[in-house]
């Protein structure tokens, strides 16, 4: 019986692993593409109410480590690549 309590465990620690790791693709696709917009603003084109919110935007990408950065920005340029 501990044997087979043993392999559930482990089946719902994959499950779970895999369902993390799903996430942080969503949520680097997620952020790459946000970099990339904010890359591409014209903030001089944007609307007045609307400044506060892509500097938050800009400040949250700056704040992250490089390696996650490029994580994303790999992932959307992975993403473009396979749509042209």
């Amino acid at each position: 019986m501990p044997h087979t309590l043993k392999e559930q465990e482990i089946s719902m620690l994959r499950a779970e692993i895999e369902m993390l790791i799903n996430e942080r693709q969503g949520l680097l696709k997620t952020t790459g593409a946000a970099a990339v917009f904010i890359a591409n603003l014209d903030s001089d084109a944007l609307p007045e109410g609307t400044y506060e919110a892509a500097e938050m935007l800009s400040n949250c990408l700056n704040d992250l480590p490089e390696e996650t950065l490029r994580d994303a920005l790999e992932k959307v340029k992975a993403e473009l690549a396979a749509g042209e």
